[in-house]
């Protein structure tokens, strides 16, 4: 998978006349009237790594830079890729303690582009996707990543979701039921071949479903690389908060430590992971000091982790079935791999639940 970078890798980048996803004719001067200081001619960079919505770098002719997003292209399933509800998102929390890059404009305008779209400012930091990425810093500011990435995490389950605006952006209750059924539903809409241990997992989750405690907002794809820090291992911006709603916070607790794979771990959900490098806090330890911040009781965190597993099997599968119906972006990476990872990450959750018993 390509390896996304800084913004020192990208002074002279590959730009594209006229970018897959973006009509030039009407975008380019929505945003010259729509963003202040937006100044023609401007500059697109599709931006590699997203599998999901596209996103682009934007450059103009007084130097500016700001992040277009908008959804995949081809089909997309109901409810799915809602740009303003992102925008929404971004806009509310960009005076709380939970750092997000600066919402800028949003157009739901169809004779604009065919979908809803919105702008935000560039944010300068780094995304460690990578172990190779995470070694780029010193192994004690790896440590920090850890403690600011949790911290952050306490943060946003600490807002009032009243008091910052977003006490109507999902129910309070029912979180893990609903989110069963959401991804179950949108496995089964969009799948291309039949994946039986990813229905006998859901069985079993539905089963099991712990109390919820409490109401926070939920990222729900809250992981090292959806966020980016700068080189003092601070965390400078969240990113991608397309699935994000009310709810259960210790479900984001669960997909932190899915993505938290340690050095040497045979199996990581994708293959790769910047936790792998040294100097990353480990699961107990990040689990102690989430404990400890929120005073939640984290007892069951085998189920959230076993959840967290079998929802990127759902979200891999819609992916895949994006890439092999042509709605993807082609930045080169090879999407069969998602095929056999589905089945994987089934099996990691069936085997999470199993060894909670």
């Amino acid at each position: 998978m390509p390896s996304p970078a800084d913004s020192s890798e990208i002074k002279e980048p590959q730009f594209e006349a006229n970018p897959a996803g973006i009509d030039r004719s009407t975008v380019d001067p929505w945003i010259a009237q729509s963003i202040p200081g937006a100044t023609l001619p401007l500059r697109y960079t599709l931006i590699a790594g997203g599998r999901s919505n596209l996103t682009y770098r934007v450059d103009d002719a007084a130097g500016n830079s700001y992040v277009l997003r908008r959804p995949p292209l081809g089909h997309l399933l109901p409810s799915a890729h809602d740009m303003g509800r992102e925008f929404r998102i971004i806009s509310a929390l960009r005076t709380t303690s939970v750092p997000v890059a600066e919402a800028l404009g949003f157009c739901d305008d169809p004779s604009v582009l065919d979908r809803m779209f919105y702008v935000m400012r560039f944010r300068d930091g780094l995304i460690l996707r990578t172990q190779e990425d995470a070694e780029q810093l010193a192994i004690e500011t790896r440590a920090k990543v850890s403690r600011s990435l949790v911290g952050v995490l306490g943060d946003l389950h600490a807002l009032d979701v009243e008091a910052v605006g977003l006490g109507q952006l999902g129910k309070h209750d029912g979180y893990i039921a609903r989110q069963l059924n959401r991804w179950h539903s949108q496995f089964t809409a969009s799948k291309l071949r039949e994946v039986p241990l990813v229905d006998a997992v859901f069985e079993k989750l539905s089963a099991r479903i712990p109390t919820q405690q409490g109401v926070s907002i939920v990222h729900g794809d809250y992981r090292l690389d959806n966020t980016m820090v700068n080189d003092a291992g601070d965390i400078v911006a969240v990113l991608d908060w397309e699935i994000c709603t009310l709810g259960d916070p210790l479900a984001d607790l669960g997909v932190l430590f899915v993505y938290s794979p340690e050095p040497g771990d045979p199996n990581p959900p994708l293959g790769y992971a910047p936790t792998m490098a040294d100097g990353f806090a480990r699961r107990p330890e990040l689990l102690a000091t989430y404990e400890q911040r929120s005073g939640l009781d984290v007892s069951n965190i085998d189920f959230y982790v076993a959840f967290a597993y079998w929802k990127l099997a759902c979200i891999l599968d819609g992916v895949y079935t994006r890439y092999k119906t042509g709605a993807m972006a082609n930045d080169g990476f090879d999407f069969e791999e998602y095929n056999t990872q589905v089945i994987n990450l089934a099996q990691l959750a069936e085997q999470e639940l199993e060894t909670s018993r």
